[in-house]
Parts: structure tokens; C-alpha cells; sequence
């Protein structure tokens, strides 16, 4: 089954963003998540409508944060993208009057919520500055420099 990896996708791209010291194309940043130019154009616009990022049109325009990625959490890009299933796994739905897929659904379903209430939490605990700081200890522990364009050159 393939995983829904969009929000680890744009946490990526508003990563690679806010280490640049220029707007960034939506062809440039649909290269680090291996998309095509016009996902990252939707998936930006809701970002948009949530004022994380602007865009400049014409030549040296692109995207950019307008946000404090310290103030901007897991959960904040989550909810941004209309929060996808957290969850791979669901309940049978098949049989509704079947008093054994009843209980089975019941017990599952609340599991189910824990978790996902449980993930939702710690999204809201982690902010995208938490994750910028990771990544600049990471590339001083490497000793190199880092450009968004050579690290995603196919």
C-alpha cells in the first residue's frame, strides 16, 4: 500500500524554502518532492490562503515563507492541506448490521481516535523552527554547504 507522504512533502519543500535567500519556483521545488510543477501550485495556494507563503510572479519571483517558521507547527501545515488521513488502517464497513463487525469497529474506532488525537498533539508540539534547527545541525555536523537546486539535481 503506498503511504500519503504530502505532508512530509511540503514540511520538506517549506524546509528547503526557508534555507534560501530567494523565492523558489514551483519547478525548482516540485524537483525536491519529485512532483510535477502544478501539485506544488495547489498545494502552495492553501498555504497561501493561510498566510505561511507569498508568491512573486516574473523573472527572480517564486515562492517564499511569510510566516515565523518558530510560530508555524506540524499541525498548522496539516490542517493547511485539509488534513489528510492520518491513518493507513480503517474499519470494515461492509456489513453495518453485523453485531460482530459492530463491536469489532467499536473497539477499533477507539484506538483509532487515541491515535490519531495522540499524533495531532505532538504535530502541535513541534514547530517548523524546531525543524529548521535539526537540519542546520545536521549540515554543521556534515561540514558542507548546502543549495536546494544541487541537492535535488536529478
Amino acid at each position: 500500500m503506498k503511504r500519503d507522504s504530502k505532508l512530509s512533502g511540503v514540511l520538506h519543500v517549506l524546509l528547503h524554502m526557508a534555507h534560501r535567500d530567494a523565492p523558489a519556483t514551483s519547478e525548482m521545488l516540485a524537483k525536491a518532492m519529485q512532483t510535477n510543477p502544478v501539485v506544488i501550485r495547489r498545494i502552495m495556494a492553501g498555504l497561501r490562503e493561510r498566510g505561511y507563503v507569498h508568491s512573486e510572479k516574473g523573472h527572480g519571483g517564486g515562492w517564499m515563507l511569510a510566516c515565523d517558521l518558530s510560530k508555524l507547527t506540524l499541525r498548522d501545515v496539516y490542517e493547511a492541506l485539509g488534513e489528510p488521513s492520518l491513518l493507513a488502517i480503517g474499519n470494515r464497513t461492509e456489513t453495518p448490521g453485523c453485531l460482530i463487525e459492530q463491536a469489532v469497529n467499536a473497539a477499533l474506532g477507539r484506538a483509532f481516535d487515541e491515535a490519531e488525537a495522540m499524533l495531532l498533539s505532538h504535530f502541535a508540539s513541534v514547530s517548523l523552527g524546531q525543524l529548521s534547527d535539526d537540519f542546520r545541525n545536521r549540515l554543521a555536523n556534515r561540514k558542507q554547504s548546502y543549495d536546494l537546486e544541487r541537492v535535488h539535481a536529478g
